[in-house]
């Protein structure tokens, strides 16, 4: 499991959580502002990024995996507090690496994420999930970190974000993992993710005491408004900044303003 550890080991540490199909390089310019006082710390997920890319038959690349993997993480680094930075599949997998240890998050920052279960998959996602004909797309195609490219932008994504993006996942047996996290949306209500998020959803109510913040690309065509609602329900202290012309690549398409929002929360230092 590749990860980035950037900063003072003694610093202040956050944890940055990529979903799909990400990889830590998401964080890049994150890591670059918040290194000088804090430790950044940003895994990728086995299958991602730098990250081993074993068979499906090897490793399970579910949601209690990806989770135990995290949790597992920063036992071996020996980290208890950390504020945490979530984006797409992070808010499911760090939520519930640490979903009876909530009181180990200092500080939750929510980036276009969910961790709880909803049916509101949009069509074009679904048809990824499809036996076969959705493996020869994601897998064969790269039919679905591609369209990202443009599909999950507002404004476009520049060159070299687009290569760095993509860069990890440029062949059939580099994209499982990409194959398999849309294979593990629990869509379906027999699906054996279900019970485990289900879970997590039921102590999210539990953050309530933590500081939150949420930067959200209101464009986002999966991660549409209606999951910021729900996250305002959950957490009734979060405090919201709405991009009205930004896409699910939140980090891209408003990187500077991110930026400054998310480190002036870990820093303490805005009202915001």
């Amino acid at each position: 499991m590749h990860y980035l550890d950037e900063g003072p080991k003694d610093g202040p540490v956050v944890l940055l959580l990529h979903g799909n199909p990400t990889w830590s390089f998401m964080y890049r310019n994150v890591v670059e502002k918040l290194k000088a006082t804090h430790r950044c710390i940003a895994p990728d997920h086995i299958g991602c990024g730098l990250s081993d890319k074993p068979k499906a038959s090897d490793f399970p690349y579910d949601l209690k995996s990806h989770a135990a993997n995290v949790w597992g993480l920063l036992e071996y680094l020996g980290i208890n507090q950390f504020s945490l930075v979530v984006h797409d599949w992070g808010g499911a997998i760090g939520l519930t690496a640490f979903r009876h240890q909530l009181d180990r998050i200092r500080k939750l920052t929510l980036l276009n994420t969910a961790a709880f279960n909803d049916n509101d998959v949009p069509k074009r996602i679904l048809f990824c999930r499809l036996p076969l004909i959705g493996d020869l797309f994601v897998r064969g195609l790269n039919g679905f970190a591609w369209p990202a490219t443009f599909m999950a932008s507002a404004k476009g994504l520049t060159q070299d974000a687009k290569k760095g993006l993509l860069a990890p996942y440029d062949n059939w047996s580099n994209r499982v993992a990409v194959w398999r996290f849309v294979k593990d949306i629990p869509f379906e209500g027999n699906h054996p993710t279900r019970p485990l998020l289900n879970e997590t959803e039921s102590v999210l109510r539990n953050l309530k005491n933590i500081p939150t913040v949420a930067c959200w690309g209101m464009k986002d065509f999966c991660f549409n408004p209606d999951y910021l609602k729900k996250w305002k329900t959950l957490i009734p202290n979060l405090i919201s900044h709405e991009f009205h012309d930004a896409g699910h690549y939140i980090l891209e398409d408003k990187c500077s303003e991110c930026v400054q929002i998310i480190s002036s929360f870990m820093a303490g230092t805005s009202d915001l």
